[in-house]
């Protein structure tokens, strides 16, 4: 399995003597992997009814970013509740839980370099008014009560939000093929 420090002698950067590029290619790898993280992206069932599951994998899956998780579910009352409980003093809170129960969702792990981060500049803003064209709500979306998808707002949230819709044995860690052609 080759390595990111696995060069030929004749390779080099442009512009770096071996001890450099060794160095350079030691610390991007260690930022890679000090910001390799997971999140949760669940399609809500507008999105599902839509027909817009394959197009919002794709795009994550273009990006560059693996997926670890998911499936194909009918949530429960209970199970939204649990996972919307920072909203519950909403005045939105009842009717947000009653349609994410309305109809099937898929809910997704992926990882990748600040996928949190970056996850939620592809998604957009909230309301869909605000969305830049090319960000998911942005191309497909129209009002803030129809968004068609989810995706965790911090790294802590994420570890959350993947505990209570995932068990353990329902993730897969691999290498991709593609991460030497993503990653420096």
């Amino acid at each position: 399995m080759p390595t990111a420090l696995s060069f030929p002698s004749s390779a080099r950067l442009s512009g770096l003597n071996s001890d450099s590029q060794s160095s350079h290619i030691t610390s991007s790898v260690s930022a890679m992997a000090a910001n390799t993280e997971q999140t949760f992206i669940a399609i809500k069932p507008d999105g599902v009814q839509r027909g817009l599951v394959g197009e919002i994998i794709k795009r994550f899956e273009q990006k560059g970013f693996k997926m670890s998780g998911m499936k194909f579910l009918q949530a429960s009352e209970d199970m939204l509740k649990q996972h919307y409980i920072d909203l519950k003093d909403r005045p939105f809170y009842p009717g947000l839980v009653k349609y994410m129960g309305s109809g099937p969702v898929v809910a997704m792990a992926w990882e990748g370099l600040n996928v949190v981060k970056t996850g939620r500049v592809m998604l957009g803003e909230t309301n869909p008014a605000d969305s830049k064209p090319g960000t998911i709500r942005g191309d497909y979306c129209v009002e803030v009560g129809r968004n068609i998808i989810h995706g965790s707002d911090s790294v802590e949230s994420a570890k959350k939000e993947i505990k209570l819709w995932f068990k353990p044995e329902e993730l897969v860690s691999y290498k991709s093929c593609a991460k030497d052609w993503i990653y420096e």
